[in-house]
């Protein structure tokens, strides 16, 4: 697949979650990265399971290069800035004012290059009462009113993913390539700031949309109920799901499914507004009928009725299925020292092209004289 981003340099000195996953997106579109770290560790994330290769270093930096700098070392500093000097875009998620102490604040670097694309990610924002607090995925979450639609109302703990980080990384992304765009009229570079907060916010928009229009706050089933979507265990253990949302057509399949047609009929299930209010009810109805039968059994029956349907997968079993094998998701790439390395791809295909090439996160420091010499080239020329 072509590259789309292949004439994009990007310098990203991101740790753990947010930074690095908007630079993965670019990576992913085909933008040199070049991930610059801590010569004592590296990213933090690296070590999260011991050594400098965790599972969830390498979740967000495939298809980057890595260099080790200290930038509070004169050396090292102008290494950086002269990266800087070359480059598209930079991107650090960093508390306000700690850039500026490592000689990365974004008037210095765009005083060095005013065609960057200075990309700012923070907790709560550059300003504020808050601008200065420690923030992670789940005190985002909680801040922005999402990990109340995750929790269980009842014995509530934290559960899923790190889901704001993610959302965080993309918002990122698609800021920094609109920013691209924009240069590519204008030749100036831009300062983007954002924060989780505020992606969180937008990400959680239904809920809030809900509260202005009708003053409705959401909780955990304010969704499942209107979109009418069920989980249930089947006689091997394993889960179904099924997702109706609203036509009629659907529900009657599910009665036609399950051999109770007459619950058509049922003053409680009789149309859609019924069946939000009665959901409980029938899901009492349905668990144990779906505990009759196999997970196999019911996507088979399910399927021949036309009701919108999957298995709940695990992990170990999601790309496996027939389709996700068909489009090629997982893939798979050797690094010289790491080992095999499997990952799934990004989702883009381009004139009916996907991209199955994938280099494996970098070893710290991997590209460090590789990098340096294109540097000291690119000053010589």
């Amino acid at each position: 697949m072509t590259k789309i981003l292949k004439d994009i340099r990007v310098i990203e000195m991101g740790t753990y979650i947010t930074g690095p996953a908007a630079g993965m997106h670019l990576a992913d579109l085909g933008a040199d990265v070049v991930k610059v770290e801590r010569p004592d560790g590296g990213d933090p994330f690296r070590a999260f399971k011991g050594g400098l290769y965790s599972p969830h270093f390498q979740t967000y930096n495939r298809n980057k290069r890595s260099i080790a700098l200290d930038t509070g070392k004169s050396g090292d500093r102008a290494v950086f800035h002269d990266l800087i000097a070359g480059a598209d875009v930079f991107i650090q998620n960093f508390r306000p004012g700690v850039a500026d102490r490592l000689g990365a604040g974004a008037d210095e670097l765009q005083r060095i290059n005013p065609r960057l694309v200075y990309c700012a990610i923070t907790g709560f924002g550059q300003t504020g009462p808050a601008r200065d607090r420690p923030a992670f995925d789940t005190v985002a979450q909680a801040a922005s009113g999402y990990l109340r639609l995750l929790t269980p109302p009842t014995n509530p703990r934290v559960i899923g993913p790190a889901i704001a980080d993610a959302v965080t990384g993309h918002y990122a992304a698609l800021g920094i390539v609109a920013a691209l765009l924009e240069r590519s009229t204008t030749g100036k570079g831009r300062l983007l700031d954002i924060s989780m907060l505020e992606a969180m916010c937008h990400f959680n928009l239904d809920s809030f949309t809900h509260y202005f229009s009708m003053g409705e706050v959401m909780g955990p089933l304010s969704r499942p109920m209107v979109s009418q979507s069920y989980t249930f265990p089947c006689s091997d253990g394993k889960w179904v799901a099924i997702h109706l949302s609203s036509p009629q057509k659907f529900w009657e399949g599910l009665t036609k499914s399950i051999g109770l047609e007459e619950l058509r009929i049922d003053p409680r299930f009789e149309d859609r507004l019924d069946r939000i209010r009665h959901q409980q009810e029938l899901i009492d109805i349905m668990a144990p009928i779906f505990a009759g039968r196999t997970r196999d059994e019911w996507c088979a029956i399910l399927l021949e009725n036309e009701v919108p349907h999957s298995p709940a997968y695990d992990s170990n079993e999601a790309l496996e299925d027939p389709q996700a094998r068909h489009l090629h998701i997982a893939v798979e790439a050797e690094h010289p020292t790491m080992g095999a390395f499997k990952t799934v791809r990004a989702p883009y295909s381009f004139d009916g092209q996907p991209d199955l090439d994938v280099l494996p996160p970098p070893t710290l420091d991997e590209h460090g004289d590789q990098i340096r010499a294109e540097v000291a080239r690119r000053k010589a020329g």
